[in-house]
C-alpha cells in the first residue's frame, strides 16, 4: 500500500464556499493510486469542509443563508470575541459541519457523484490562509 500527502494552501477572501475539487482531484491523479482513499483534513477551527451540489449555485447560497440564521454573528450569547464578532460563530459553524472528509478512489479518480463537489467553507469575514492536508493511500 502506498501513502502520500500534500498540503493544499487556500487563500480565502471572506465568508464563502470555495471549490477545491480540482486541486484535490489533480493530487489524487498525480499519486497514481487506482484504488484507495483520499482523506482531507482542514487544520483550522473557523472554516470547514463539505461535499455538496456543484451544479446550481443557489444551493450554496441557501446553505450560507441557513447557517447564518442558525448561528448569527454578534450575539450576546457568546463570551469569546477576542478575534472579532465573527470568530465564535465561525467556531460553532465549524462544529456543526466538518473539518475532515474521506472519499474513495476508484480507477484513479475520486468517486464523487455527478453533482458533488468539495468545498472549503470559510466562516470568517477577513482574508485567511487556510491549510488543507490531503492524504492519499491505496494501490496502483
Amino acid at each position: 500500500m502506498i501513502h502520500t500527502q500534500n498540503y493544499l494552501k487556500v487563500e480565502t477572501t471572506g465568508k464563502a464556499l470555495y471549490p477545491i475539487t480540482r486541486p484535490v482531484s489533480e493530487f489524487v491523479q498525480a499519486s497514481k493510486i487506482q484504488t484507495g482513499l483520499c482523506t482531507l483534513f482542514l487544520r483550522h477551527t473557523s472554516a470547514s469542509l463539505i461535499i455538496q451540489e456543484n451544479a446550481d449555485p443557489d444551493v450554496l447560497a441557501d446553505l450560507e443563508t441557513f447557517l447564518t440564521k442558525l448561528v448569527p454573528e454578534g450575539s450576546q450569547l457568546y463570551r469569546h470575541g477576542t478575534e472579532g464578532l465573527d470568530d465564535m460563530p465561525g467556531h460553532i459553524r465549524t462544529m456543526l459541519t466538518r473539518t475532515s472528509e474521506t472519499i474513495p478512489i476508484v480507477q484513479g479518480r475520486l468517486a464523487l457523484g455527478t453533482w458533488q463537489g468539495i468545498y472549503l467553507w470559510e466562516h470568517r469575514r477577513a482574508t485567511q490562509k487556510r491549510e488543507l492536508l490531503v492524504h492519499v493511500s491505496g494501490v496502483q
